[in-house]
């Protein structure tokens, strides 16, 4: 035993911490689970561009020296139809590099429902301390109106920030500007206006009750002059802050100092040009999160029976709600279908926790002492996988 165990964690020792996991848990941007997963199509460009050398930034045409982010930029401007665009490493490291470069020294306002906290206690106002910029807090929590702004303008005043509360909703007695009428003051006060989307969509979600997600296309076209959004949330690819809008701004924001400690290397521009360029040909299929987002639901119940009937009686095949998760839809979900489990002599939660444990681990949801899988964000190629894990657990 002692022998067995030695040998368990020597062979534990030499192991990737980071491992792939089967997500069962209806949760298509699961955070803790890695967000957006990515295209095969895109980690074949990578594996192209990353194995040797590349043009990241040299200029083929010319013979020179070039800009890493015009690979990227280039496709933004076609796809959202903005006048420039870079990336940075998050949508957070974008909002940053944002309030320091338009805002640092001044005011900027924004309304008080709008002042977000999103994962790891990442706040809105004390991103605002750490630009330099000052926060000039303007209405009430559920109520805001253009002339609030208005109001908060003086001689010190340097941005109008709207922020999309992506990570919950408020409901009831609210009101807010629209998007339009912040961009109008702006223009007519010479005030420069941005937005962070937080998840950036580029696709109709209509279909996705009450979903009320922004475009990012929708807001270039408002004329907003700058918006920021995450590369791996509705966006579906990896993990990067996207800032576009006007020339005049995002050239100011790119000679910031702060852009180069915040650049992404080539790894990243690899696969978000990928999968950019996947909108602009017309194939978000080819993207998983929306491959997944769209499953029809009589397709995920042919998959749960089956795979109910392969596992045996212990499986139940039954209807689901799903969510988009990630800080995106708040409050939304959406039918689906799974299985639930019942091992004899076996508890839900020690059932979850074994799996956990398994290889590959297993990430479940557990209702009313039972063991939930839910089969929209299961891949079809890990179906294999999970049986025989589900079988080692109840075997012992």
């Amino acid at each position: 035993m002692i022998a067995a165990e030695v040998a368990r964690r020597l062979r534990a020792s030499v192991q990737p911490s980071l491992r792939r996991v089967i997500n069962a848990s209806g949760v298509v941007l699961h955070t803790n689970l890695g967000r957006a997963p990515l295209p095969e199509g895109a980690i074949e460009h990578l594996r192209e561009v990353s194995t040797g050398y590349s043009n990241l930034e040299f200029d083929l045409e010319h013979d020179k020296r070039g800009k890493r982010d015009v690979h990227v930029a280039r496709v933004l401007e076609q796809l959202l139809g903005c006048e420039a665009a870079i990336v940075v490493n998050n949508n957070a490291a974008a909002v940053l590099l944002v309030l320091n470069t338009l805002g640092e020294g001044g005011e900027v306002i924004v309304s008080r429902g709008e002042l977000v906290e999103i994962g790891e206690s990442f706040r809105i106002p004390d991103i605002m301390v750490r630009s330099g910029a000052r926060l000039r807090e303007v209405g009430t929590t559920n109520r805001t109106r253009i002339s609030d702004y208005e109001a908060a303008l003086n001689e010190n005043t340097r941005l109008l920030m709207r922020v999309h509360p992506s990570n919950f909703r408020i409901i009831g007695f609210t009101e807010q500007p629209a998007l339009d009428q912040i961009v109008d003051l702006g223009r007519r006060r010479g005030i420069p206006t941005f937005e962070d989307l937080g998840s950036g969509c580029v696709m109709d979600v209509s279909w996705l009750r009450d979903a009320a997600e922004p475009s990012a296309i929708d807001s270039i076209r408002c004329g907003i002059d700058v918006i920021s959004f995450s590369g791996d949330k509705l966006l579906g690819g990896p993990q990067a802050g996207i800032i576009a809008g006007k020339k005049l701004y995002i050239d100011q924001i790119r000679r910031n100092p702060l852009f180069r400690a915040l650049r992404v290397d080539k790894l990243t521009i690899a696969v978000l040009e990928y999968v950019l360029r996947a909108y602009l040909s017309g194939n978000p299929g080819a993207i998983p999160i929306w491959k997944m987002l769209r499953t029809p639901e009589a397709e995920l119940k042919a998959r749960a029976e089956t795979f109910a009937g392969r596992f045996g009686p212990a499986a139940t095949p039954l209807a689901l709600r799903s969510v988009v998760g990630g800080g995106s839809a708040p409050e939304v979900d959406f039918s689906s279908w799974g299985v639930a489990l019942k091992y004899a002599g076996l508890g839900a939660s020690e059932v979850a926790r074994r799996l956990r444990h398994s290889n590959p681990p297993v990430i479940v949801k557990v209702e009313d002492d039972r063991v939930i899988l839910d089969f929209r964000t299961i891949f079809k190629s890990d179906e294999d996988d999970l049986l025989n894990v589900l079988m080692q657990v109840a075997n012992g």
